[in-house]
């Protein structure tokens, strides 16, 4: 039976204490949080599956590791996040890198008045995301992408909150000049 009512951080209290089968909802609320995140690294259903499932597998392991004072979320997307890392780095030689990658943008910050200029731009936004450092990238990801705060992100990243704001801040304007030069030698004046 579901406990909608629990905070993830009570629930992770109840699996350590008393029920391990209570794992399955923990299980269920993150999994298409994740895949969504995960398919940001990978695109083939069955990996992204493999992948998932090791998280879930690292998480269970780890669950007494997690610091119950601390938020759940940015603890279980770090372990996601190394995972898809991992997988990027041990498939590189396969020929896959997030330039193969697509990228929804799901932010409701950003503001495309219409779908015409998102499609022009989503695949120029794809690109300079690609040619990026992963410094910027990734936090640029997981703000615009996954809606996390600069603190989550700082936990996900292990990087304190000023840094995250940094690299947020030159990500998107090395993003912008990235996309100013794309437009511009697209459209001289």
């Amino acid at each position: 039976m579901p406990h909608p009512e629990l905070k993830d951080e009570q629930l992770v209290l109840i699996i350590r204490e008393k029920d391990k089968e209570l794992y399955s909802e923990l299980m269920q609320r993150y999994q298409t949080k994740l895949i969504h995140y995960l398919r940001k690294f990978i695109k083939s259903n069955d990996e992204l599956e493999d992948v998932l499932q090791e998280v879930f597998i690292k998480v269970y392991r780890n669950i007494f590791d997690f610091d119950a004072d601390k938020k759940f979320s940015p603890w279980i997307y770090r372990i996601a996040h190394n995972e898809a890392i991992n997988y990027l780095k041990k498939h590189s030689k396969d020929g896959i890198s997030l330039e193969d990658q697509e990228w929804e943008i799901v932010d409701k910050k950003i503001d495309i008045k219409e779908d015409v200029e998102n499609k022009l731009l989503k695949p120029k936004i794809e690109q300079g995301l690609a040619v990026l450092k992963d410094k910027y990238r990734e936090p640029l990801i997981l703000y615009f992408f996954e809606q996390k705060t600069y603190e989550e992100i700082s936990d996900i990243m292990r990087l304190p909150v000023n840094t995250v704001g940094t690299l947020i801040a030159r990500g998107k304007i090395k993003l912008k000049q990235y996309l100013q030069k794309e437009l511009y030698d697209k459209f001289p004046k």
